[in-house]
């Protein structure tokens, strides 16, 4: 385990390189015996001071759900992350591109609570019973540290992952809401275009056999901290496609069908 300096060190690198647009090497490369503790409290130090200057938590994400997922990011379990109040973009937003390290699309659907959600016995059905709404998203990732190291060809681990909150850097909803039983969210799906052309395809199903097995995950994993998921939260259940990579030029369309769509631009 990281001794308390070592963690505020790393959170300290990751913090500097998004603010100095400036990927840093793995963690794990500086510190191999990290453990999952470990990752998630560099997480928590470096959320922790952004709070500190004025941001404030909206809901979480959990990533690394689907099979695709996984196998394009060579890790084979799920993590979280924190949403922040400033990683929200409009439907139709310009986002800049030069505002992120190594920014990458992916497409997901979003959980509205309208009650608390807490503990290791959270099935499907509570997750469902204490949603409002379902509403098609499209979460932007970014990479704080290289994903592979250009000098030594070293693949980051989910430790690192983890440590980095997820990769998660920004979230756009669209679309039209729904309510969870209005439809079997296995089969929300969508069509991803990149400038025009079908770039990804996927299925809600893809996430852990149904999106709001997810939550159920994260509020396991939570559970033994005394963490709930609150009221009003937005909760990005798991990709379902593969992240697409971004940049200056791209415009990204997100076709959910009956759910309606999601477009965005990068400049």
């Amino acid at each position: 385990m990281l001794t308390p300096e070592q963690i505020s060190d790393a959170a300290e690198r990751l913090y500097n390189a998004e603010n100095g647009r400036q990927q840093i090497p793995a963690l794990t490369l500086d510190y191999p015996g990290m453990d999952m503790d470990d990752a998630y409290k560099i997480q928590k130090t470096w959320v922790d001071r952004k709070i500190e200057e004025g941001a404030s938590v909206k809901g979480y994400k959990i990533g690394l759900t689907s099979r695709a997922m996984q196998m394009a990011v060579n890790i084979d379990q799920p993590d979280y992350g924190v949403l922040l109040d400033d990683m929200f973009f409009a439907d139709g937003a310009e986002i800049k591109v030069d505002d992120f390290l190594d920014p990458r699309i992916e497409v997901e659907l979003a959980f509205v609570l309208k009650d608390r959600l807490e503990g290791d016995n959270i099935t499907m059905f509570d997750v469902l019973n204490a949603t409002d709404y379902v509403v098609p998203a499209l979460e932007l990732i970014a990479a704080r540290c290289h994903r592979t190291d250009p000098e030594t060809g070293y693949t980051r681990k989910v430790l690192d992952t983890i440590s980095d909150n997820a990769a998660n850097a920004g979230i756009i909803l669209g679309g039209r809401p729904i309510k969870p039983m209005e439809m079997d969210l296995r089969w929300a799906g969508s069509l991803l275009y990149l400038n025009g052309q079908i770039e990804e395809t996927g299925i809600a199903a893809g996430v852990l056999g149904h999106p709001a097995n997810g939550i159920c995950w994260v509020c396991k994993r939570f559970a033994p901290h005394g963490v709930a998921l609150e009221p009003g939260q937005v909760i990005l259940s798991g990709s379902f496609t593969r992240p697409v990579p971004v940049k200056a030029g791209d415009t990204v369309h997100a076709d959910y069908g009956p759910l309606g769509g999601i477009s965005v631009k990068f400049v």
